[in-house]
């Protein structure tokens, strides 16, 4: 009985091997890959926060924006959300930015971090990138010529576990028949996100 198992073409044998084995080892490796802690950070003293994040939702792309303002003492100083439409993430996203912008320079807030977890608006942004979509180039626009009238600006990518405040207001914006804005203190939905954001919770990212 060995020695007929030893007679197997080594093709076959490694095929098999490779049919078997190969989710296997995917699925150990993926299994064994550390989390990765994520925290929201706060901003220095002097400078005010802003994350913000898009929603979109179904085959038809309902979609919402959301947001929130703190200071360097991790307070609640503003939110917001609305219901945008019909958009895709990329459109929700900068759409968000540019409205949390436009409100923070209403409030004459000069130093600014801005935070998002959509990576590819974020690189658009610090790394200037040109884009071919013309509606995405009109907000980014926008959003350039409302940048230089701060102080200073940083925009920085941050993981969703690190933004969930943001994605909350999105979420909520859904659901709101017209814009709205929350000034001081958060909205019952938000208040535990933001408490523990304050507190340094740490929230671990699964890969």
């Amino acid at each position: 009985m060995c020695h007929c198992l030893l007679i197997l073409k080594p093709t076959f044998s490694l095929r098999f091997q490779n049919i078997i084995q190969n989710p296997v080892c995917i699925f150990i490796r993926r299994w064994h890959k550390e989390p990765i802690p994520v925290t929201w950070e706060k901003p220095d003293i002097g400078w005010t926060k802003l994350n913000f994040d898009g929603s979109c939702k179904g085959r038809k792309w309902k979609a919402s924006i959301g947001g929130v303002v703190r200071n360097h003492k991790a307070e609640f100083l503003l939110g917001y959300a609305e219901s945008i439409g019909h958009a895709n993430s990329t459109i929700a996203e900068i759409t968000a930015l540019r409205r949390g912008l436009e409100l923070v320079l209403e409030n004459g807030w000069n130093d600014v971090w801005l935070e998002g977890d959509a990576k590819t608006l974020v690189d658009i942004i610090s790394r200037r990138r040109q884009v071919r979509c013309m509606e995405v180039q009109r907000h980014l626009s926008h959003v350039n010529s409302i940048i230089p009238e701060f102080n200073n600006c940083i925009v920085t990518h941050v993981y969703r576990e690190g933004n969930r405040a943001a994605d909350k207001f999105a979420q909520m914006g859904h659901q709101l028949k017209k814009p709205t804005i929350w000034r001081l203190i958060p909205p019952e939905e938000v208040l535990s996100i933001v408490d523990e954001d304050a507190q340094g919770k740490i929230v671990l990212r699964r890969r």
